[in-house]
């Protein structure tokens, strides 16, 4: 008897496009729906951000939950490492949590809609976990909004312009980290002015059967500027080149340190029902891979003026931290070094067939997440740190990487290498010199005077 045809359905977040030659129907996001692979080509699309701006929608659906109620301020204090003594509604913040090692469970955006109402993204599972497991204590309610919700992110020098036109609303009163309801194709959005593309970037965040329409018309006031719209393969090259580390990719969220945990999982689909496939020099060392918020460069946001899980074993590492985050700059000789084995007889090196390795493989029936990470080596062949989120920058026309090293390492210059090749296999050792963190470090959305850009399609005064 043969298998039942397996059906996908397109996202309903994004309009189908037949022009799209593949579509990921095994998506990093759950799967099930068809997302676009990519769109005018991964060098095409990677411009954008430095050149024009992009409207991306294959975030979607992304986990949100919203928190309401009289202690929802008091919970969230509780548990995340970020200060919340100054927090004004229309403000927002990127929100981390740790287990009680320090190490992070959970991370994303936090936003004030209210005195007792914050909405979060990529805060659930281990949010409502924790609300089911100590909100007894708390005056407070959690509503899951997944799926019922729809986040844009259009980023890039134009991408003020292409909003305004968009929306017909001056947004330049929109601060950094701040967010405000406005308007698109007349359905009520809310507008946050943050992205991790680096550059210039914002967020629409709206209900779900606005999802098209406002997409519609975001994309149709872009023309003029030169928008793109930006695939699954491209998306990650942005967080190497930003930044940004990011879990699922950079580095694996610590579940697998709480069994009670990934018990409460089993209720969840999507994303809680993705193992892993661990690859790379580093092999199968799962424990070696989990990161805390000072190796990941986010020290900063660390506040001891509360308690909070972890805070003893960051306290330390804070004070003195052993490992930094570092962009290395891979050598390109030895790069070309590894496709050239592909043409030579005898073993390959592990090959680099994408710009970057994101997500999903083929030949994996179960459909696991894969997860790289290497082993970066002194001059000795001593490991002093993991490389992980390589990522082929067009822009910058080079192969480039976060890693996590030791701080004796970690100055400008320093000269490592990167082992590449899976354990039991043919492996390389790649130059590679630590470089600026991030790497991206000129006209950053923080940095930009919105004031210098022209109000684009706001009403007369």
């Amino acid at each position: 008897m043969s298998e039942p045809e397996k059906v996908f359905v397109h996202s309903p977040y994004v309009p189908y496009d037949p022009g799209v030659a593949l579509y990921d129907t095994e998506g990093w996001n759950g799967g099930g729906d068809a997302e676009a692979w990519e769109y005018t080509g991964w060098r095409d699309e990677v411009m954008s951000w430095k050149e024009s701006c992009y409207i991306h929608g294959h975030l979607n659906p992304s986990p949100t939950y919203v928190l309401r109620g009289p202690d929802a301020l008091r919970f969230l204090t509780d548990f995340c490492v970020n200060s919340f003594a100054r927090f004004p509604i229309g403000s927002s913040k990127h929100a981390i949590m740790c287990n009680e090692q320090g190490n992070i469970m959970v991370h994303g955006m936090l936003l004030r809609l209210g005195d007792e109402e914050f909405i979060s993204y990529w805060l659930s599972p281990w949010l409502p976990y924790l609300l089911m497991k100590h909100g007894e204590g708390y005056d407070v309610q959690g509503e899951d909004l997944t799926g019922q919700v729809f986040l844009f992110q259009i980023a890039g020098p134009r991408s003020l312009e292409v909003l305004e036109a968009a929306s017909g609303d001056n947004l330049h009163d929109i601060r950094f980290l701040r967010h405000r309801p406005s308007t698109v194709d007349g359905r009520d959005v809310n507008v946050i002015r943050i992205g991790m593309a680096g550059t210039l970037a914002y967020e629409l965040h709206g209900a779900l059967e606005d999802a098209l329409p406002v997409y519609r018309k975001v994309l149709e006031a872009g023309e003029a500027y030169g928008i793109k719209r930006l695939g699954i393969r491209a998306y990650m090259l942005n967080h190497t080149e930003d930044g940004f580390p990011q879990s699922y990719y950079h580095f694996p969220v610590a579940w697998w340190q709480d069994e009670e945990f990934l018990g409460f999982m089993k209720q969840f689909g999507g994303l809680a029902q993705i193992g892993m496939r661990l690859r790379g020099s580093v092999g199968d060392d799962l424990e070696s891979r989990y990161r805390t918020p000072v190796e990941l460069g986010w020290e900063h946001m660390v506040k001891f003026d509360h308690d909070f899980p972890g805070r003893a074993a960051l306290e330390p590492e804070v004070a003195n931290p052993s490992r930094r985050q570092v962009t290395l700059v891979w050598d390109s000789d030895d790069v070309v070094d590894v496709y050239r084995s592909q043409f030579e007889p005898g073993e390959a090196y592990m090959p680099m067939d994408h710009p970057n390795h994101f997500g999903f493989e083929a030949g994996d029936a179960e459909h696991h997440l894969t997860l790289y990470a290497d082993h970066v080596l002194n001059a000795d062949g001593d490991v002093v740190g993991q490389s992980s989120g390589r990522a082929q920058s067009w822009y910058y026309r080079e192969m480039l990487s976060l890693a996590t090293i030791d701080t004796a390492y970690a100055e400008l210059g320093t000269e490592v290498f990167v082992l590449w090749g899976e354990p039991g296999t043919r492996q390389k050792k790649i130059r590679a010199v630590v470089s600026r963190f991030p790497y991206l470090n000129e006209n950053r959305n923080e940095d930009v005077d919105v004031d210098t850009i022209p109000v684009a399609g706001a009403a007369p005064a």
